[in-house]
């Protein structure tokens, strides 16, 4: 007769086999797409529009990314666990698919009134911005959320990789010169705000959704619970940009090409990270609703598999900087490639970092996700103003590993005090 523990690792292993493996695969073709599309699309920017029109767009999408995640609002990574835990629930899946996008349809419309009324105050709006805007009306659209928390991911992944081909071929045909580079981020939106809401259309008929939203106290909950994820999300996205702007400030501007692409390196490691965590997010989060025991082994498997292969991976990366950095690169460069072998043992902690942040997610830990990013922002500026000052080639290939090693630190203690306090409750 099976035991308890054997069935229960049956259940993973059968996990891990189907749709993990899935949803990893689509996942990675998601990313693996994003990446094609820059090497093939930026290039031929760049030699149409010219190196400053095309950094005025990039400016600009750049400035639209920062609002996306305030438009967002977190809803993309609350979306998944909500959608998982309530996937046979017709009604729970209408109000979590409509009071999702009625948040993010909001935050736009606040964020528009603001815009207009910094225009009528007679400050000037940029019109590279302004061609921008479908990028946030795409974010607002983009389905992500239900089609992996509901484990279908194929048709939303086949929709982006053809929407990319589209993007090329536009940009080919109607991009001509430095005149038409405002439209790159119309183009880059338009596509996108289309096909999403194909896909948008196509999951709430599938799924016979109808239009009901949260009470009014559930909505707010909502709110407050996500604030705390955008504050997160915007963190994040500030810290991999503070490093550079240090640098170029107070630091040793002959480094910043060495340490910017091995930053876009390990990134890629970390695009990876993140398709295996969020193929495994919505199946996690089933299990640990329905049995937290099992959800024991479960996170078990899954560290003890990130710990394998991303240590695989940075062992990899320091082996093989140089030729890594001399292909990417077209010549071979010392401080590059002593960064990358300091900086490839990100990748374990990253991967560890990632699964942590969601089960605090999972465990509905937002606060405490919120507090770590905002603890993670202060060391991080002032680790790169440290840095930055002292001019020493070996603590800027530490400054990543310091502040991921400092998280790694914060959600251990954030978990393990969140288990403690629950043994206590339940005992």
């Amino acid at each position: 007769m099976l035991t308890n523990t054997s069935i229960s690792l049956e259940k993973i292993r059968a996990t891990l086999k189907t749709s993990m493996f899935s949803n990893f695969v689509n996942l990675g073709s998601i990313q693996v797409s994003n990446a094609v599309i820059m090497m093939l699309l930026y290039p031929l920017l760049a030699q149409k529009v010219g190196l400053e029109a095309f950094g005025n767009a990039m400016v600009a999408n750049a400035s639209v990314g920062v609002i996306s995640i305030i438009v967002n609002f977190g809803t993309s990574q609350s979306g998944i666990k909500e959608i998982a835990t309530h996937k046979d629930n017709r009604e729970e899946l209408s109000k979590i698919f409509f009071s999702t996008l009625l948040l993010r349809s909001s935050l736009f419309l606040i964020l528009t009134a603001a815009l207009a009324v910094y225009y009528y105050a007679g400050f000037h709006i940029n019109l590279y911005f302004l061609f921008a805007i479908p990028l946030i009306l795409a974010e607002i659209l983009n389905p992500l959320f239900i089609y992996l928390g509901k484990e279908s991911l194929s048709l939303y992944n086949a929709s982006n990789v053809l929407a990319k081909l589209f993007i090329i071929i536009l940009v080919y045909i109607l991009i001509r010169g430095f005149e038409q580079a405002p439209w790159i981020n119309f183009i880059l939106g338009s596509v996108h705000f289309v096909v999403y809401l194909f896909l948008l259309v196509r999951i709430s008929i599938i799924s016979h959704l109808r239009f009901r939203l949260h009470s009014w106290a559930a909505f707010t909950d909502m709110i407050k619970n996500n604030f705390y994820l955008v504050g997160n999300n915007l963190s994040v996205q500030l810290q991999q940009s503070l490093m550079l702007l240090i640098l170029a400030k107070w630091g040793n501007a002959a480094w910043i090409g060495p340490y910017s692409l091995c930053d876009k390196i390990t990134w890629s490691g970390r695009l990876l990270i993140i398709s295996v965590c969020n193929s495994v997010y919505p199946k996690a989060a089933s299990i640990f609703q329905s049995d937290p025991e099992l959800f024991k082994l479960f996170k078990k498997k899954i560290r003890k598999m990130l710990f394998l292969v991303f240590t695989s991976f940075s062992i990899f990366l320091m082996i093989f900087a140089s030729p890594i950095i001399h292909l990417i690169a077209g010549h071979p460069d010392q401080n590059a490639t002593f960064l990358l072998r300091i900086m490839a043992l990100l990748q374990v902690i990253a991967a560890i970092n990632s699964f942590n942040v969601i089960e605090l997610l999972i465990r509905g830990s937002n606060l405490y996700i919120f507090r770590i990013a905002i603890i993670l922002f202060s060391i991080a500026l002032i680790l790169a103003i440290g840095i930055a000052l002292s001019k020493n080639l070996f603590l800027l290939g530490t400054y990543a590993l310091i502040v991921e090693f400092s998280a790694l630190l914060m959600y251990e203690y954030v978990i393990y005090k969140d288990k403690s306090q629950n043994s206590k409750v339940n005992g």
